[in-house]
């Protein structure tokens, strides 16, 4: 298998009126997702609210997602559990559904007792048994484990160990992962730091964000890809208030409200998550609108014939 590298939007789960898996509606988000430029999706993780689900959910999602999932791009399952014979059984079973990789984060119950050597052992048990490759998951905001790059840097040297999502805003420790070589990929999780991400060797991005602008987080990794760094550095800007609106500031039932206003099936949350107040639609709301407007003015002003254009309309 190649590096993984190109932006990827962790899914969120659509339920029905009744709190069941709308299988329709993740269907038609995938397969509008794939008319991007993206390289495939994370299913299961922390947006697709994967700790809400039981096994045979976790099942169907992934079953309804790789039946949109052209060749050539990727399908990521989250198979993060917090006993080590529930993760190889989930990793297993992703495998057999048609996942090119699992994400597995550090089990975190017992998270006094999570040792150097206990998740050594943990993440190394897991890929041992994948038949898939395994990207490790640093998910300290949630966990309160946090992967230090000597653990990391042991778990590299697994052949079945082909990355990290590195969900924070440590630049530094990102820096010292990609450091571990080009067979290790690294992926930013925090899209405030996606361009500083990129910029520092990051192989891409998995990005709540991109759930709802695909098209414009694809165009911030290929304008550092291509050396556009100005132009980059603006994008980043403009995406970082939408990206905290829909991420730490109202979570995964600001993202579900989002995608419903940017045109994709969102849905409730799943309980003890709450809905999102009104108050709070209309600041997203805001925001979106705010983005696309600057967005088309960016485009204007270097464009002279567009911005006559928009001048006669």
């Amino acid at each position: 298998m190649k590096p993984i590298g190109g932006i990827f939007p962790p899914i969120p789960t659509p339920f029905d009126g009744a709190g069941r898996l709308d299988r329709r509606s993740l269907a038609d988000n995938v397969r509008r997702w794939m008319r991007t430029g993206l390289a495939g999706v994370l299913a299961l993780g922390s947006n697709g609210e994967a700790a809400m689900l039981d096994e045979n959910e976790c099942d169907d999602v992934l079953e309804v997602v790789r039946d949109e999932i052209p060749p050539g791009r990727l399908l990521i399952a989250g198979t993060g559990r917090e006993s080590t014979r529930l993760a190889i059984a989930a990793s297993k079973r992703a495998a057999e559904l048609g996942a090119d990789a699992v994400l597995v984060r550090a089990p975190f119950f017992f998270k006094s007792q999570m040792t150097p050597e206990a998740l050594f052992a943990h993440f190394s048990a897991v890929a041992d048994a994948s038949p898939k490759p395994v990207l490790l998951y640093n998910l300290p905001g949630v966990t309160g484990i946090t992967l230090t790059v000597s653990l990391v840097a042991r778990l590299a040297e697994h052949q079945n160990i082909v990355g990290i999502k590195e969900t924070s805003a440590e630049l530094e420790r990102l820096g010292q992962f990609v450091g571990l070589g080009t067979n290790f990929s690294v992926l930013c999780g925090s899209a405030p730091v996606a361009y500083p991400a990129l910029v520092s060797g990051a192989a891409g991005a998995i990005l709540a964000v991109a759930n709802v602008l695909p098209d414009e987080c694809v165009e911030l990794f290929d304008l550092v890809q291509d050396d556009r760094h100005a132009d980059a550095l603006e994008l980043q800007r403009r995406l970082t208030k939408l990206a905290q609106l829909v991420t730490t500031v109202h979570g995964v039932a600001g993202l579900k409200v989002a995608l419903e206003l940017a045109g994709f099936h969102g849905g409730p949350v799943r309980a003890p998550l709450l809905p999102l107040a009104s108050k709070a639609r209309e600041e997203i709301a805001h925001a979106l609108g705010r983005f696309k407007d600057d967005r088309a003015a960016h485009r204007a002003s270097r464009n002279p014939k567009r911005r006559v254009e928009a001048a006669e309309d």
